[in-house]
């Protein structure tokens, strides 16, 4: 019998399913909910036990993972399921939700008899499916301590934060940071073309000179240079430029919030909404320099 705790895992989608899936290989007994039959069916290949509701899910488990789309799903799930679980069960939740929300959740987890984390991931669903994830948790030393071992399953990095929401607010700051420098990178590719570069000659300079960075390096924006790189499948997710638009709006409201100058992430939570209203939510977050490329051309010609 396995003296490892029992897992349930609920939101088994592209993220979530991966997750799990590495959990059931470590010998986890997991029970895994989603309301999505495609995700179910994905799920019970992958080894789980698939309950009916939510509810069934946490009934016996000493661990509950969520990984849901926002923090409003989160909360009104944890409404629903913390009077079921066992006392003293540790929620992890791994969405990518607003800190506010993610305090909230966990006083309610705190407040019903059960511990809590928030653990939000970045690898997107590579490093979901690779067990490569990083781990931004907060919480308790205590409770980092006793989800740290499943945490490593999942990922390859894991940090302990400090307290709750902390683990999201780092998660904010992260893609703030990775939204910029898309758009930087992705503006410097189309300026580099416009000046008679080739990307592959920019990639070779830049990769390994001041401008060296993750948008570059790991997911260049142009095919070619990197044939891992989205840009090389026609920009299918890696990470959906959908996600990108939530998270650097849950960035944005914080800067609002918190008065912090002097825009940049403001502007690139602009941009990534425009791109993802105008129907290109289902592509890659890099595919971001295609819209520059097009409406720099779209700008010239009309000053012609």
């Amino acid at each position: 019998m396995s003296t490892l705790p029992s897992v349930a895992f609920l939101g088994l989608g592209h993220m979530g399913g991966p997750m799990a899936a590495n959990l059931v290989k470590a010998g986890y007994e997991v029970t895994g909910y989603d309301p999505v039959p495609a995700a179910q069916e994905q799920a019970f290949k992958d080894g789980l036990s698939v309950a009916d509701t939510a509810i069934a899910a946490v009934a016996d488990a000493d661990v509950v993972i969520t990984m849901l789309p926002n923090g409003r799903l989160v909360i009104d799930l944890y409404d629903e399921i913390l009077p079921v679980a066992k006392t003293g069960t540790l929620f992890i939740d791994s969405s990518t939700i607003d800190v506010a929300d993610a305090k909230t959740a966990a006083k309610k987890a705190h407040g019903a008899g059960h511990r809590a984390i928030d653990a939000p991931v970045s690898g997107g669903v590579a490093g979901a499916a690779a067990g490569t994830l990083a781990f931004m948790v907060g919480g308790s030393e205590a409770d980092f301590a006793s989800a740290h071992p499943l945490l490593d399953v999942m990922g390859a990095k894991v940090v302990h934060c400090g307290g709750s929401g902390v683990g999201q607010a780092a998660k904010i700051c992260n893609n703030m940071i990775l939204g910029i420098s898309m758009i930087a990178v992705s503006e410097a590719f189309v300026l580099g073309e416009k000046l008679g570069l080739t990307n592959q000659a920019l990639f070779d300079v830049a990769s390994n000179a001041s401008g060296q960075c993750w948008s570059l390096t790991s997911y260049c924006p142009v095919p070619g240079p990197l044939p891992t790189s989205p840009a090389n499948n026609d920009y299918q997710p890696g990470f959906a430029a959908a996600l990108m638009d939530k998270d650097l709006g849950l960035a944005s409201n914080a800067l609002r919030a918190n008065g912090v100058e002097d825009g940049l992430g403001l502007r690139a939570a602009e941009i990534y909404h425009r791109f993802n209203t105008e129907g290109n939510g289902g592509l890659d977050f890099s595919a971001i320099v295609n819209d520059i490329r097009t409406r720099s051309q779209e700008s010239r010609e009309s000053k012609q």
